[in-house]
């Protein structure tokens, strides 16, 4: 006596593929014809599915061909293997089309605020296929978001270290903001070195705009002051409140210096202090290719913005 088989085998893609089809048309004839296969092939395909599966699917009769319950119920599952494998190969396909799909984009706060506006507005009028996810975290926060794979691009002030590519969009300077009755008021192409009389107020830490002002008070022998802020909003109302100055990126002073009327923007001399803002992503990327035509069209749209554009 025979051993009875206990196990299944997994059916390929062709035999769902061919049993979809028949129980779709009820007729290996008209079956065949949809799939431009022959009708022995078919045959062949939907008798190998049985035999794998160990299990009768049709119950073909003199005029049509009827499907067994255990039939039925298997068409509807071969139906949605084969909708899930299209779906695959689509979103693949898509994936291959620059600018579609999701894109997970970290943003550090003292950029966000101030080039948010030109990103999106490029986003939806040149890349209406991409679906963009904005995260504004601070550069330890992006930099971990990058390596797990939680982001797929970065803004941020460069270099961004850590073996990430860098893409250089602009260069910008800081300036310093004072209330309007200080000495340096309005001011320009003061030295650098101004900011030994003064007490300069910093963001918290883990800000690299702090950072950067810390090396500037440090190149010149400036002591900060002692207040702390958490943003950029935080710090143009200590200084219009009277408790001393701060520096400020040039793209955020149409935004932060309308907050508050006692302020006014003293320039410095050049060379002027400031920082580089650009791209960064994973050296590994498939989208490298992408982040740079995204780079090349994001320093177009940033022209109008009181910058120094990189990388060209």
């Amino acid at each position: 006596m025979s051993k009875a088989r206990t196990t299944s085998r997994p059916p390929t893609v062709s035999q769902l593929r061919a049993f979809a089809a028949v129980a779709e048309h009820l007729h290996f004839r008209e079956a065949a014809a949809a799939l431009r296969m022959s009708q022995p092939a078919l045959s062949g395909a939907v008798a190998a599915l049985e035999d794998s599966l160990d299990v009768r699917l049709v119950e073909r009769t003199t005029r049509k061909v009827l499907l067994t319950p255990v039939g039925e119920r298997v068409a509807d599952h071969a139906r949605s293997v084969l909708g899930a494998l299209q779906a695959l190969t689509e979103e693949v396909e898509a994936s291959r089309r620059p600018f579609t799909g999701p894109l997970h984009l970290g943003v550090i706060p003292t950029i966000a605020p101030y080039l948010l506006p030109t990103v999106l507005r490029l986003a939806r009028d040149r890349y209406p296929d991409l679906e963009l996810h904005v995260h504004e975290e601070r550069t330890h926060q992006l930099l971990d978001g990058l390596a797990t794979g939680r982001l797929d691009l970065l803004l941020l002030a460069l270099p961004a270290g850590g073996g990430l590519v860098d893409i250089p969009l602009y260069d910008e300077d800081f300036v310093l903001v004072t209330p309007p009755d200080h000495a340096l008021a309005g001011r320009a192409d003061v030295p650098r070195d101004v900011l030994l009389d003064l007490d300069v107020l910093l963001l918290e830490e883990g800000h690299c705009l702090r950072d950067q002002a810390l090396d500037l008070c440090r190149e010149v022998g400036a002591e900060p002051g002692a207040t702390r802020a958490a943003g950029l909003s935080t710090l143009v109302q200590l200084v219009a409140g009277g408790l001393g100055v701060t520096l400020l990126p040039a793209t955020a002073v149409p935004v932060e210096a309308s907050r508050a009327s006692a302020l006014s923007v003293t320039r410095f001399g050049a060379p002027a202090p400031g920082r580089r803002v650009g791209l960064a992503h994973r050296p590994s990327s498939p989208r490298t290719a992408e982040y740079q035509r995204f780079a090349d069209s994001l320093r177009d749209a940033v022209r109008e913005l009181p910058v120094h554009i990189v990388g060209v």
